[in-house]
């Protein structure tokens, strides 16, 4: 899902393959990215939106993510929109040679269960 302002990109949200296992073939993940000059003005809340509609649509029961600890601004976007969060995977992941810890997020989508 993509929203544009003046033909520009602003923000995204899209899924990938959570498991090739067929019994999670509900599940999908997700990542959401907005423009540093296009947060707080609901950029990634309609992208969210709209993807977790697409995704019940198309079958999902659930949408899964994993986000670095210390991104409070996509933390507090997901949780406005009922996402919940599960807990943290630590070091879980190396940036510029750091390790990140993040917070694993998830999502029931009601229409499929």
């Amino acid at each position: 899902m993509v929203v544009e302002e003046e033909g520009e990109v602003i923000s995204f949200a899209n899924t990938t393959s959570y498991s090739s296992r067929a019994c999670y073939s509900g599940v999908a993940e997700f990542s959401v990215y907005t423009a540093s000059e296009a947060r707080s003005h609901g950029a990634g809340t309609l992208a969210m939106r709209t993807l977790m509609e697409a995704a019940e649509e198309a079958g999902f029961w659930k949408l899964v993510a994993r986000v670095f600890v210390e991104n409070e601004p996509s933390r507090k976007l997901l949780l406005s929109l009922g996402f919940r969060e599960v807990g943290i995977h630590e070091k879980h992941a190396r940036l510029d040679g750091v390790w990140r810890d993040v917070v694993v997020i998830e999502r029931l989508l009601a229409a499929n269960l």
